[in-house]
C-alpha cells in the first residue's frame, strides 16, 4: 500500500508520541523523574520540623498511660519534679536577679546630658578647666561631680531628669547644714550653663567648697518626707 505525504507524516508522529499504558519499568522512571523536580522539595519536612515532631512525640508519650503498662505519666510527674528543683535550687544558690550595687544602676542621664564619668574623674576635669580659666566648664563640670557623688554614696538618689535645684533640694534634706549653700551652687550652675552668664573664680570657689564639705558631711539617719 502506497501512502501519500500527508498520511506518512502522521504515521510518522504517532510513532514518537510515547504509549499511554506504559509497562511497570517505564511507569517506575517517569514517576521518579517527576517526584526529582524542584517543585516537590517544599514538601520534604526540614530538620528542624523532624527534631521538632521528635520532641512533641516523647512528651506525649510522657502522658501516654499505655506506655510501659501505665508508667507514662508517672515519667511525666517525675520529669516535672526534676524541672521544679532545678528552678528552685537556682533560686536557693544564686538569688532573685537584682542588681547588687547601686553603681551598675547609676543612670547615664545628669541633668538632662549623657554622663558617664565618674565624680572623681568630673572633679578632675572641673580642675583643670579652672587651671585654663574656663570658669563656665569648671563650674558646671564641679557641680555634676557633686551630684555624682551623692548618688555614689547612695545618700541621695535623683530621677533621671532632675532639675539642679530639685537635686540641691533633695540633698538638703540629707544634708540640712549645707541646704542654704546647696541652693547657692544650683543657681551659679543655672547662671553658666542656661542663662549664659559668665562664669568667675569666685563662682567655682564656691561650687567646689560645697563639693568638699559634702563630702566629708554624714547624712541624716532619718530624711524627713
Amino acid at each position: 500500500m502506497v501512502l501519500n505525504p500527508v498520511l506518512r507524516a502522521v504515521v510518522a508522529a504517532a510513532d514518537d508520541v510515547p504509549p499511554l499504558t506504559p509497562d511497570g519499568d517505564e511507569a517506575r522512571r517517569w514517576a521518579e523523574d517527576e517526584l526529582s523536580k524542584p517543585a516537590y522539595d517544599i514538601a520534604e519536612p526540614t530538620p528542624f520540623d523532624r527534631i521538632a515532631r521528635a520532641v512533641g512525640d516523647f512528651i506525649a508519650s510522657l502522658f501516654d498511660p499505655q506506655v510501659s503498662g501505665g508508667w507514662g505519666s508517672v515519667l511525666a510527674i517525675v520529669a516535672t519534679v526534676a524541672v521544679v528543683v532545678v528552678i528552685v535550687t537556682a533560686f536557693v544558690v544564686w538569688g532573685v536577679p537584682r542588681v547588687s550595687r547601686r553603681a551598675a544602676a547609676r543612670p547615664p542621664m545628669l541633668f538632662g546630658e549623657a554622663e558617664h564619668r565618674s565624680a572623681a574623674a568630673l572633679r578632675a576635669a572641673a580642675a583643670e578647666r579652672a587651671q585654663a580659666s574656663d570658669w563656665e566648664a569648671a563650674i558646671v563640670l564641679r557641680f555634676r561631680a557633686l551630684a555624682r557623688g551623692c548618688f555614689e554614696r547612695g545618700v541621695v538618689d535623683p530621677p533621671p531628669g532632675a532639675t539642679v535645684h530639685g537635686f540641691a533640694r533633695a540633698a538638703a534634706r540629707v544634708f540640712p547644714a549645707l541646704g542654704a549653700r546647696l541652693e547657692e551652687a544650683a543657681a551659679a550652675f543655672d547662671d553658666v550653663r542656661y542663662l549664659r552668664r559668665p562664669g568667675t573664680a569666685e563662682l567655682y570657689r564656691l561650687v567646689t567648697g560645697v563639693d568638699d564639705d559634702l563630702a566629708v558631711a554624714h547624712p541624716l539617719a532619718e530624711v524627713p518626707a
